[in-house]
């Protein structure tokens, strides 16, 4: 099955808004948990899809929409480590810097997430640890470089691309998309689950 119609199937039946291709450059961000509830791995998937030049395009990128091992050993807050829910985030990011350093897609909208605070490397999303605000969620890069191999501290609950090279395509795309539709980017947070 075409991979973009699939994406748009599980939108469509969780309700969620699809930003339509219709338009050039009116991109849909998407993350897919692994369903492995162990962390420190990067065996999730994000997909930018978007149309340009008459011409419908899907750029796949490996990540994680969970935090490493070490934070969540060693939580930030003293409620837990965060995790973000699976659902939709609209206008949740816009571009910025990441901790002031480089470019990235920065939080600018509240995010609800669960909050693991049994430091071991085991997710727990349990609904009555649920919270919602601004907590810097953002999607960005691990080695500034290359690629990474384990997640260990580049992610305290972002959402984090494994190669560069990815990373730094949806940025460049964001970039041309930012005159026509404006500075603010919708996430949706799926899981594996949702396509079976």
């Amino acid at each position: 099955m075409n991979l973009i119609k699939e994406i748009r199937d599980v939108l469509d039946q969780k309700g969620y808004e699809w930003f339509t291709l219709d338009k050039s450059l009116n991109i849909n961000l998407i993350g897919v948990r692994d369903e492995d509830h162990h962390s420190n791995k990067f065996n999730d998937m994000f997909y930018m899809i978007y149309r340009k030049a008459g011409e419908n395009h899907i750029i796949p990128a490996q990540g994680t929409t969970d935090p490493g091992k070490y934070w969540l050993e060693h939580p930030m807050n003293s409620d837990g480590t965060f995790i973000m829910k699976p659902s939709q985030y609209k206008g949740l990011w816009r571009l910025g810097k990441h901790r002031g350093e480089y470019e990235a897609f920065v939080q600018n909208a509240p995010v609800t997430g669960y909050r693991d605070n049994n430091k071991d490397d085991v997710l727990d999303m349990r609904p009555e640890t649920l919270v919602r605000g601004m907590y810097g969620i953002n999607m960005h890069r691990s080695n500034p470089y290359t690629e990474s191999y384990y997640v260990d501290k580049w992610s305290a609950g972002c959402q984090v691309h494994k190669k560069l090279e990815t990373f730094d395509k949806y940025i460049d795309i964001a970039k041309l998309s930012v005159p026509l539709y404006g500075n603010s980017f919708s996430y949706t947070l799926l899981t594996e689950e949702d396509f079976s």
